[in-house]
């Protein structure tokens, strides 16, 4: 981190993992229902903001089986927050004609899980989030989850448009074929600027955040795990133990 910003440079240009989660669900949703169709009637358009080299994680995207894609990258942009990244992603989704969109439920960099309600909320679309399962009817253009949360399970439904995010246990992100990862060089990624999507650069980046990073440390060491030794109690001693954790 240098000067409470990430150091991006220093890592790999790949994709979120937890976004492939998102992008291999809209992909079993679309596929069928353009199997036997000579042309597509529905589409997957991956959107991402970042530098430049962003193209190399979106390629794996495209090479999973995505359409298209449209990065947004301008150099006022870094340094932005949360609040600044749904800004901008609102504003190429309001004029993509999307029924649905798929986020995964947070980057594995910030891990703030706020991104797909801020877009919901900039869109005025509905949010279903943390989905286990997604069912999707297309005729009705309406699409039903099986919400994940700490007390069980919700079932939840809205109409399109719609923001859905995706936990990682939905399913198996396939891995790109070497005839995916071919055809994912011809594949449009259209570049935008600020200027582009109508947003000035004092609304994003340093400037325009709403929160900073003051400090950052390294995570303390993992502390040496507790051993129970079975003479005849070991069973009293776990469950002592995880009710101190408070755990049962």
């Amino acid at each position: 981190m240098v000067n409470g910003l990430l150091d991006r440079e220093s890592v790999d240009a790949v994709l979120n993992d937890l976004d492939e989660y998102a992008i291999e669900e809209a992909l079993r949703i679309v596929e069928p229902l353009n199997e036997g169709k000579e042309s597509p009637e529905h589409t997957i358009t991956l959107i991402s903001m970042g530098p430049d080299r962003a193209t190399e994680a979106i390629r794996k995207g495209l090479s999973m089986g995505a359409d298209d894609a449209v990065l947004v990258s301008d150099a006022a942009l870094a340094g932005s927050d949360a609040i600044a990244t749904s800004k901008v992603l609102a504003e190429v989704i309001k004029n993509g004609g999307f029924d649905l969109v798929f986020c995964g439920t947070e980057s594995t960099d910030a891990r703030m899980s706020v991104v797909p309600a801020m877009l919901a909320e900039r869109l005025g679309w509905a949010q279903l989030t943390f989905a286990g399962s997604v069912k999707v009817d297309a005729a009705a253009k309406s699409v039903e989850i099986a919400r994940m949360t700490e007390s069980g399970v919700e079932n939840m439904s809205a109409n399109f448009p719609c923001v859905i995010s995706v936990i990682e246990k939905i399913n198996e992100p396939r891995y790109p074929s070497f005839k995916g990862i071919m055809a994912a060089k011809k594949k449009t990624i259209e570049n935008k600027s600020l200027a582009d999507i109508s947003i000035s650069a004092n609304e994003v980046g340093i400037a325009g955040a709403w929160s900073v990073v003051e400090s950052a440390q390294a995570r303390p060491p993992r502390e040496k795990g507790v051993k129970i030794e079975d003479s005849g109690d070991a069973g009293t001693k776990l469950a002592d133990y995880l009710a101190e954790k408070r755990l049962v």
